[in-house]
């Protein structure tokens, strides 16, 4: 079940036929001009629904190439000693806190992508032992974004390091189940996803969430 508004998911799919479209149109300027055309829909529909100005949320689908598939994230639910989980303070949305983590990058796996993020962000040294959710963005509650969006959260054992902010990070943190601070990167990470990693530490026999 969706928690998105019926326009957004109309105007990504919409999105999605125009990218898949223009990859696919084996040169014919009419079929090009079709699915432009579809695209402009998708940009308006967006526009109208959101806060963001046509002419961003145009350049920003414009910047899309090939057959069109779900992005993917990844995020990480570090424990320490005594049970905490690692939060870090994100520079890019007003300081609020979330799960290290952060696109997937080409060329290394869903976990040398979450290990690469954590001490980029964090400066501590971790693996991750097992995958512990797929969370689909439209099916969690994140307020609305673009694009579809799948995020992989491991679970992982920290190894060593030391707590190092970053360009994109401004602090770092270890809390416990009732000290998740209040003011979570809700693009990134909720409540209860956070709140379930503790479930999944504490009881490693737990299958893999997925939606």
């Amino acid at each position: 079940m969706t928690h998105e508004p019926q326009w957004l998911s109309l105007a990504r799919e919409l999105q999605a036929i125009a990218q898949s479209g223009l990859a696919y149109a084996d040169g014919s300027p009419f079929d090009r001009e079709r699915y432009e055309a579809v695209r402009d829909i998708a940009v308006r529909m967006m526009a109208m629904g959101s806060d963001e100005p046509a002419p961003r949320i145009a350049d920003l689908f414009a910047a899309q190439r090939g057959y069109a598939t779900p992005k993917a994230t990844v995020r990480a639910a570090v424990f320490d000693a005594c049970g905490r989980i690692l939060l870090v303070r994100e520079v890019l949305d007003h300081g609020r806190w979330t799960l290290p983590g952060g696109w997937a990058d080409v060329n290394l796996s869903p976990a040398e992508n979450t290990v690469k993020e954590v001490y980029e962000e964090s400066g501590y040294i971790m693996r991750a032992t097992r995958l512990a959710a797929v969370w689909d963005r439209a099916r969690q509650a994140h307020p609305p974004g673009p694009f579809s969006c799948y995020t992989l959260c491991f679970l992982c054992e920290l190894l060593g390091g030391v707590p190092t902010i970053s360009a994109e990070t401004s602090e770092i943190g270890w809390f416990a189940r009732d000290e998740i601070p209040a003011d979570l990167s809700l693009g990134r990470v909720l409540h209860a996803q956070v709140d379930a990693m503790f479930d999944y530490a504490a009881n490693p026999a737990l299958p893999t969430y997925y939606d």
